[in-house]
């Protein structure tokens, strides 16, 4: 697959697939978006810009974006990057997209993302992904991205490096996101899995940015014991996690800017519905299944249940 002829399609523009495919269109690549509402009218009149005090502002005046992925086509690659609790809702709209060789990736939270697109699309179809950005909708067709922090790390589930990742990563590093390959995919899932616990929860659970949660010794004694007991239950369902990795996560949250947020923290802000079950919630439910007590977790879960349903209806992404 040559990266020029390459069709990218984003299922979701919000905070991750609206930063990952505003940068590769930046660079030429044949990205499209599948929006709605206000974010959709607004993308079609102005494209999508992205704010960022630290590397700068990034506007793509022109972007393909439309809320019938039917008028997109079959693309090389397409991206799922909607909120869990609208996955098997993507799912179904995005099968217009997806044809005998398209590579679909999830760059949703959670470890069972992969479960429900093998379900639908047959493991050939199935790249594994996971993405690290600090980013959200402020207004129709705007992100706003904290920080220098975007990475992205991308891999087949039996560990080859095939042309469509080949490809795809060589597209990544062009826009200057941190671009990895990974010969274990399962377990770097697992990996951002282990830090996003940590941060939704303890973020959302404290109504704060990271930087004054990991200054105070009670709070980041919290965080690390989120991030300690997600490592437990990933080693206990096979995971190759080291058994201090929740101390080398800890050193990744010293490195974060301050006015670092979670996605989550931004919803319950906003009254939206939160990813508490698949956060959180899935680290309790799966060390439940498993023998694994999750205490710090589940004090997570009973602070937040009251506000999963969120307190509104989203405008939609």
């Amino acid at each position: 697959m040559l990266l020029g002829q390459m069709k990218i399609a984003f299922m979701g523009a919000g905070g991750i697939g609206g930063v990952w495919g505003a940068r590769l269109a930046s660079v030429g690549c044949d990205v499209s978006f599948v929006a709605r509402g206000a974010h959709l009218a607004a993308m079609r009149e102005h494209g999508i810009t992205i704010e960022n005090e630290t590397l700068g502002n990034l506007h793509v005046p022109k972007v393909t974006v439309t809320d019938n992925p039917e008028t997109i086509g079959v693309a090389d690659v397409v991206v799922i990057a909607v909120k869990l609790w609208d996955t098997d809702t993507a799912v179904e709209a995005v099968r217009p997209m997806v044809g005998r060789e398209t590579a679909v990736i999830s760059l949703q939270n959670g470890v069972i993302k992969d479960d429900i697109l093998r379900r639908t699309f047959g493991p050939k179809a199935v790249v594994g992904g996971v993405g690290y950005v600090a980013a959200h909708i402020t207004r129709p067709g705007v992100l706003k991205q904290t920080g220098a922090m975007q990475r992205c790390v991308i891999g087949e589930y039996d560990g080859r490096r095939s042309p469509r990742v080949e490809a795809l990563h060589a597209a990544l590093l062009k826009t200057g996101i941190k671009a990895e390959i990974s010969d274990d995919i399962r377990r770097t899932i697992w990996e951002k899995y282990v830090f996003l616990v940590g941060l939704s929860g303890s973020t959302s659970a404290m109504r704060s940015p990271i930087g004054p949660i990991r200054k105070n010794p009670q709070t980041r004694r919290f965080l690390h014991e989120l991030m300690k007991e997600t490592v437990a239950v990933g080693r206990a369902d096979g995971v190759k996690l080291p058994e201090t990795y929740a101390d080398e996560r800890m050193a990744f949250v010293d490195s974060l800017a301050p006015e670092t947020n979670s996605s989550m923290a931004h919803d319950l802000a906003s009254g939206n519905q939160i990813e508490l079950p698949w956060l959180s919630g899935g680290v309790v439910e799966l060390g439940a299944r498993l023998g694994v007590p999750t205490p710090a977790n589940r004090a997570v879960c009973d602070v937040l249940t009251l506000h999963v349903a969120g307190r509104k209806t989203p405008s939609g992404v």
